[in-house]
């Protein structure tokens, strides 16, 4: 009983291990496709790089929606949706499954560049999101 305070801090642990398990795959994958070691301080860049967004028209980054702090909540310029944090200090869950960091990648990188992310800019964001 007097050690169900280490009860959420055994859960953090766990999922930041499941966590960086998976973010080390992926940028195994992307190395295979001629990424080089991910950059965390290219991919902060990348994150508050803003782009024109077409169906806005107007200059959108990662940061419009996730904001610029990735421990606090995000909300989609568009349709106000809030969006947990990035950082996994503060979301676990937010880097612990390849196959939805690869949804994400897809519609993001599409909506805010206007086009795909290479994989060098995703090792690069997951070097960013991943150090905070």
């Amino acid at each position: 009983m007097k050690y169900l305070w280490m009860i959420p801090m055994l859960l953090l642990a766990t999922g930041a291990q499941a966590s960086e398990a998976v973010v080390q795959a992926q940028m195994e994958q992307y190395k295979q496709q001629g990424a080089n070691a991910g950059d965390a301080a290219r991919g902060k860049a990348l994150w508050n790089e803003s782009h024109m967004q077409a169906k806005l028209g107007e200059m959108v980054s990662c940061a419009s929606c996730h904001h610029s702090d990735l421990s606090r909540t995000g909300e989609h310029i568009r349709t106000a949706k809030l969006i947990e944090p990035m950082a996994p200090s503060v979301n676990p869950e937010r880097l612990s499954d390849p196959a939805k960091i690869e949804k994400w990648f897809s519609r993001n990188c599409e909506w805010t560049l206007g086009r795909d992310c290479t994989p060098q800019e995703k090792a690069d964001f997951l070097a960013f999101i991943q150090s905070k």
